[in-house]
């Protein structure tokens, strides 16, 4: 039985921790595809999950990494059969299923995405969840009626994965994006993809948010919640649309009725980790079309397997700036 090599979340006297161990694949879950992985990639749920930073993980021991792609080596499910490159995020991976943080991975058949023609297994993971909800959100503020001739969008948290790569493609579609950041040095970064305007949280006066404000933005993409998202709230056009994809400053969430009921804004939920088919290969489809980001190259790099620890503090830090791309295999 092949052996391999896997990062595990461990718990031990309720301390987290995490560390490279080898496994083999009868250790594997349960699942019908068994792939090897080549490449995994960050995002900040799974620096909290590895550090312990947040309560992330729901079983312990469990391999790291919501995301993976690589080439099926056995599956029991007709969908698929060995050879194929896929795509595989969200759902239970890596926080109560063994995740892409390991050389082989087996998963259910339902979690598993045919990787899109025009998309390497490369970008598939500068893509990743972060790209997939960054879409996600786009594709739900249109179909809530979101245009470009309707006015600015805000995306806040926007040198994060999510945030970058919801700027990109906004821009390309040719909206007027304002990119909202506590990190004035990245000014020049967020025009690069895009941005029309960056505007500083710190210019922000969260202490003073009013129920309905200065209309603004006939749509947001909103990463942090708390009172950033309460002021995005107030500070709505009529008839705008958010999409809250985000907890990054807060899961909390103080504000009135008033721009909903006197501004008719929609607050949309996006939930790229249980969104199904054929939702979740039709968000896919667009990556690899039209929803692909023109800078994508520009905003990812690589590292190899073994730098993955010493990576996660950047994250906890917020000093992540945005695509990460873990090399799993080696190439």
């Amino acid at each position: 039985m092949e052996s391999f090599k896997a990062l595990l979340i461990e718990e031990r006297d309720g301390k987290v921790s995490s560390g490279f161990v080898r496994m083999d694949e009868s250790q594997l879950d349960q699942g019908e595809v068994t792939i090897r992985v080549a490449y995994s990639s960050i995002n900040y749920k799974d620096a909290l999950a590895a550090t312990g930073a947040g309560k992330i993980i729901r079983r312990f021991p469990c391999v790291g990494g919501i995301d993976l792609s690589g080439t099926v080596i056995e599956s029991k499910d007709v969908r698929f059969k060995a050879g194929d490159p896929v795509i595989a995020t969200s759902f239970d991976i890596g926080v109560a299923h063994h995740g892409g943080y390991a050389e082989i991975a087996r998963v259910p058949g339902d979690w598993v995405v045919p990787l899109p023609a025009g998309l390497s297994l490369f970008d598939a993971m500068a893509l990743g969840t972060a790209g997939f909800t960054a879409a996600l959100g786009i594709v739900r503020m249109e179909e809530n009626g979101l245009r470009p001739d309707k006015g600015p969008v805000i995306v806040t948290g926007s040198t994060g994965g999510v945030g970058s790569l919801a700027v990109d493609m906004l821009a390309k579609f040719g909206y007027h994006v304002v990119a909202l950041t506590g990190k004035e040095s990245e000014a020049d970064y967020l025009r690069s993809l895009g941005a029309a305007e960056v505007m500083l949280r710190q210019s922000l006066d969260l202490s003073k948010i009013r129920p309905l404000d200065r209309a603004r933005w006939a749509g947001a993409v909103d990463n942090l919640g708390g009172d950033v998202l309460a002021w995005i709230a107030s500070t709505m056009e009529q008839g705008g649309t958010i999409a809250s994809i985000g907890l990054a400053a807060s899961m909390s969430l103080n504000t009135t009725v008033a721009p909903f009921i006197l501004r008719g804004v929609s607050l949309l939920g996006v939930d790229s980790g249980y969104i199904r088919e054929p939702y979740r290969s039709g968000v896919w489809q667009r990556l690899a079309g039209d929803l692909r980001p023109p800078h994508l190259a520009g905003m990812s790099r690589s590292i190899p397997f073994d730098a993955l620890p010493a990576t996660f503090d950047d994250y906890i830090a917020g000093r992540a700036k945005g695509r990460v791309v873990v090399d799993i295999a080696g190439r």
